[in-house]
């Protein structure tokens, strides 16, 4: 089993490290946080006083980190991971962040001799503890190749997107599509019910009909049809508000430097971004069905 160096244990990279654990890898960890190097260290993690110590334990590194500017503190430098990393590492950052950066520190990485590959994921901490997360990779095929056994313990969905940043590139088109479709999906069942149609009944309708999409079918903003939903826990997070804000400021950011038009992702943002400054930051990006319905705000 290989020797891993995992940096960021919050509430992705925790799970996702444990799932490594009990595919009897040689994990060591570092966290800011001393909560998720407790955790880690209960699921049999090895904690390591700092990022550089543990990048230097691995042959194969992981990150999750929160943003571009972390990703870059924290592989770049004197004391960087790329510095750090033992010589033929391979480098994973699973960290969603802006596609500049992701080249960028791929670029550097290969200076020193060292694949690296960007591995952006979707599933929420629900697909990280249940290891049933999709990756989206980009990065040299074999780099790929190299990554895939480790990835396969975490994730159920394993893509190849292409070159360094298209790991990147795929999650954010992914998730500003997956924001859009949900503010519709809302905006439909909150008429509905100022029209006096049942939500149930909607659903019924529009689950075997042309609007069916995940955001219904999967993730139904509003309670009872989809018992597994977050609606029914009261919004209680699988994937944030705050962190669906993040992605579509990265969409809108490469769709500005590229020059594309997306008004319905510049849309959705607004839109997040309003929910989150009303409140609504810490709970599951459907509970956007809140403003959409024009609900108090959350608590």
């Amino acid at each position: 089993m290989a020797k891993i160096g995992f940096i960021g244990l919050g509430n992705m990279g925790g799970p996702m490290a444990a799932n490594l654990i009990k595919a009897q890898h040689h994990v060591t960890g570092f966290d800011l946080v001393p909560s998720a190097l407790s955790a880690f260290s209960g699921n049999g993690g090895h904690t390591a006083a700092s990022a550089p110590e543990a990048a230097g334990a691995g042959e194969v590194i992981v990150t999750m980190l929160p943003a571009g500017p972390q990703v870059r503190a924290v592989y770049l430098g004197p004391d960087g991971i790329i510095a750090r990393a033992s010589k033929g590492a391979l480098l994973i950052d699973c960290s969603t962040i802006d596609v500049d950066t992701a080249r960028a520190v791929a670029a550097e990485a290969a200076k020193a001799g060292l694949q690296m590959i960007d591995a952006p994921v979707s599933g929420g901490t629900g697909g990280a503890t249940a290891g049933t997360l999709t990756f989206m990779v980009g990065g040299e095929e074999s780099a790929f190749a190299r990554a895939r056994p480790v990835l396969e313990k975490m994730g159920r969905t394993i893509v190849h997107a292409g070159a360094s940043g298209a790991g990147q590139t795929a999650k954010i088109c992914n998730n500003m599509i997956l924001a859009a479709s949900m503010i519709a999906t809302c905006e439909g069942f909150a008429l509905a019910e100022k029209l006096g149609l049942p939500a149930q009944t909607l659903f019924d309708i529009c689950s075997t009909s042309t609007s069916q999409c995940w955001a219904m079918t999967g993730y139904c903003p509003v309670p009872g049809p989809v018992p597994a939903a977050p609606s029914n826990r009261d919004y209680a997070a699988g994937f944030t508000a705050a962190n669906m804000l993040k992605d579509l400021r990265l969409a809108q950011q490469a769709a500005g430097s590229a020059g594309a038009a997306t008004p319905l992702g510049a849309a959705a943002a607004n839109l997040y971004q309003l929910y989150v400054d009303g409140g609504g930051g810490p709970f599951d990006f459907s509970g956007i069905m809140r403003l959409i319905r024009r609900d108090k705000p959350a608590d």
